[in-house]
């Protein structure tokens, strides 16, 4: 069936599509349980790798670096356990979170 009257402009939200082509971090998986949502993400800028996560009962938010001799999967498992062992290992508090990862 064709529709004459329609015309087709591009795509529905190219600003969206352009973000995302030219985005320098890109979502690799993700979970939610109780409230807590973990995401992995790949920075293509520097090609590390992280792990955000959000707590929504608390608003407690951070993100953990995945180090070179870190298994990723291993960090997007247990964020919790990677945190704390940097924050041992520095004497800081938990690492800074990256809002706009975490709100993407």
């Amino acid at each position: 069936m064709v529709y004459p009257q329609i015309e087709y402009r591009g795509a529905a939200h190219p600003d969206r599509l352009e973000a995302e082509a030219s985005g320098s971090t890109r979502e690799l998986d993700s979970r939610i349980s109780d409230g807590i949502r973990v995401r992995l993400l790949w920075h293509s800028g520097d090609g590390h790798v992280s792990v955000a996560v959000e707590d929504s009962k608390t608003g407690d938010l951070f993100d953990v670096r995945v180090g070179d001799d870190d298994r990723a999967l291993d960090v997007f498992h247990h964020p919790y356990g990677y945190a704390a062992r940097r924050r041992h290992g520095t004497g800081g508090s938990f690492p800074t979170a990256a809002a706009a990862a975490v709100a993407a």
